[in-house]
């Protein structure tokens, strides 16, 4: 059976009266990409949030690689972090920064490796993301996918076990998301990562993802491969693949 490197367990998030999450069990296995898809507003950022120690939850338990972590100090939050890379919705680049120093910014806070090194690295991640030469730009000087993909390249620069995707296509033309998924699909397959890719987009969910989760008011409702998903019977799964609003009743 597979090894599974993030596990959640009856995990509760609540925000004053407001539940967000409610007594989610989930899995992610190592070495697989796992999506979590569902409309807006359902949830899907504030698992990742409690994946890598934003927010807190009421209940229930995290396991990081066997690792029960509502156990962990700051420092041991840290150590786990550095196994870990975010990539933003909005990229969160350092505008007063370089491309390059950006995607070095974790290797010099993080690690002793020397300048030139560091300037390796920086050039190979930047030539995987499709972005060579780009070092001495500016953030202001960048479309929004190429400030998506430095943002990949940041992440992944720091040679990470787990990959957390916060909504990496939102704002991006078909063109250009089908490209940000094909470089999810490929940084998965080079470098052997566990990823967890958090999107209202079906397109990347399907494409990139080896299963798929289905979050809807705070609640898994499905989760299968993308195939499983698409040719699922489940109301809800339906509804939000054909675009259709999905009625309360079914969620009785």
């Amino acid at each position: 059976m597979a090894e599974a490197v993030i596990s959640l367990r009856q995990l509760n998030i609540t925000f004053g009266t407001h539940t967000v999450l409610d007594d989610i069990d989930l899995d992610v296995y190592r070495g697989e990409t796992l999506a979590i898809l569902g409309p807006s507003g359902t949830g899907k950022s504030t698992v990742l949030r409690s994946m890598i120690g934003l927010l807190e939850p009421n209940g229930g338990k995290i396991y990081i690689q066997g690792e029960d972590v509502s156990e962990l100090d700051e420092d041991g939050w840290n150590r786990l972090r550095m196994k870990m890379g975010m990539v933003f919705q909005y990229s969160a680049l350092f505008d007063f920064l370089t491309v390059g120093e950006n995607v070095a910014f974790g290797l010099r806070q993080h690690t002793d490796k020397g300048e030139e090194e560091i300037r390796q690295i920086v050039a190979q991640m930047l030539e995987m993301v499709g972005l060579p030469d780009t070092q001495d730009l500016y953030p202001a000087e960048l479309s929004g996918g190429m400030k998506k993909r430095v943002g990949l390249a940041r992440a992944i620069a720091v040679s990470p076990e787990i990959v957390l995707y916060d909504e990496p296509t939102a704002g991006l033309d078909p063109i250009m998301s089908h490209n940000i998924s094909r470089l999810i699909k490929k940084t998965q397959q080079q470098l052997h990562v566990t990823s967890v890719l958090v999107t209202h987009d079906m397109q990347s969910a399907f494409y990139a993802a080896d299963r798929v989760a289905m979050l809807y008011k705070g609640r898994i409702v499905a989760i299968g491969t993308a195939e499983e998903m698409q040719q699922s019977t489940n109301p809800i799964v339906k509804a939000f693949i054909e675009g259709r609003e999905i009625k309360e009743q079914v969620i009785e």
